[in-house]
């Protein structure tokens, strides 16, 4: 049976779960994303994916910077809905909103809870070395991603698996899910699940002192780190005087000072063992292997990294 949903989402994680709804013949009254911001070097106002997409699929596209106000949520009241899907949407909703579909607000996040609840979760998971992580729908309450649990998906992450390719494998994941969520609530045979009580862990936004690597870290934890940055925004390091973005590494035997460079394939010591740097990134420039990178851009051994 076709429902009448809002969907909430603004980066291109969201993307794949409205399209999946769309063709699950579902009618999507009304799209939230975040306002257009500025981009690029000309600071153009920039709609997000989900914005894009919508207005692309003759979908009306709202964007308020706040769902707080009676305004907003009279006019969100109006639409009349059987259930809203929140997806990486970026505003807080308050109570009134939660409570305005027939079915209430469902999300999908990209973790299995309580693990991981809050904004990086993907990336988290990889820095933190986990060796699995998932989708799951949630019935939404007024906490950060602390609602019951409705269905979920399990994946594992590889051992040299980046935050890009988890984001790309889990996109299309959840997209299936919340086709599959919807389709139970409409039916009544879904139950809740209250999240465990134990396990909880926060996955903070990701700051901009954490992109540089301090070589006095164990080379694991610098590996993951990597890893959990690529390929945006990417870890760095300085090397000659550049900031160039490290984009892949790997564990490698050898050790020193913290930050000297043992050989001439670039393989840095850290704090403990030493990471053989792979795939780096000079400003304004793609992306390239350190062979590459060396043919014109002598690091010597003996030479030590800041």
């Amino acid at each position: 049976m076709a429902l009448r949903l809002a969907f909430m989402g603004t980066p291109g994680f969201s993307v794949a779960p409205l399209a999946q709804l769309i063709s699950a013949g579902h009618e999507i009254a009304a799209v939230y994303s975040q306002p257009p911001r500025p981009s690029g070097r000309g600071h153009a106002e920039t709609k997000s994916a989900v914005h894009d997409f919508a207005e692309k699929n003759g979908i009306p596209v709202r964007t308020p910077k706040s769902l707080r106000n009676a305004e907003a949520q009279a006019a969100f009241a109006a639409l009349e809905l059987d259930a809203a899907v929140v997806v990486a949407y970026g505003l807080i909703l308050p109570k009134p909103i939660l409570e305005a579909p027939r079915l209430g607000c469902i999300n999908i996040h990209a973790s299995l809870l309580p693990r991981w609840r809050g904004a990086a979760p993907i990336q988290r998971a990889i820095m933190a070395g986990d060796d699995e992580t998932g989708v799951m729908t949630m019935q939404m309450d007024e906490g950060l991603d602390t609602g019951p649990v409705l269905m979920a998906e399990r994946i594992a992450i590889t051992p040299d698996m980046t935050a890009g390719q988890l984001h790309d494998a889990l996109s299309p994941l959840g997209a299936d899910l919340i086709v599959r969520t919807i389709a139970a609530l409409e039916r009544g045979t879904i139950t809740a699940r209250p999240q465990a009580e134990d396990g909880t862990t926060y996955a903070a936004k990701i700051s901009k002192d954490e992109s540089r690597l301090d070589w006095s870290r164990p080379a694991d934890e610098l590996r993951n780190r990597i890893r959990g940055l690529a390929p945006a925004p990417g870890a760095w390091a300085e090397i000659k005087g550049e900031r160039i973005k490290i984009l892949k590494a790997a564990l490698a035997e050898g050790s020193g000072t913290p930050g000297a460079v043992l050989d001439d394939r670039l393989t840095i010591a850290c704090g403990d063992g030493a990471l053989r740097l792979e795939t780096l990134q000079r400003p304004g420039r793609g992306p390239m292997a350190a062979s590459d990178l060396l043919r014109g851009f002598t690091v010597a051994r003996g030479d030590r990294l800041p």
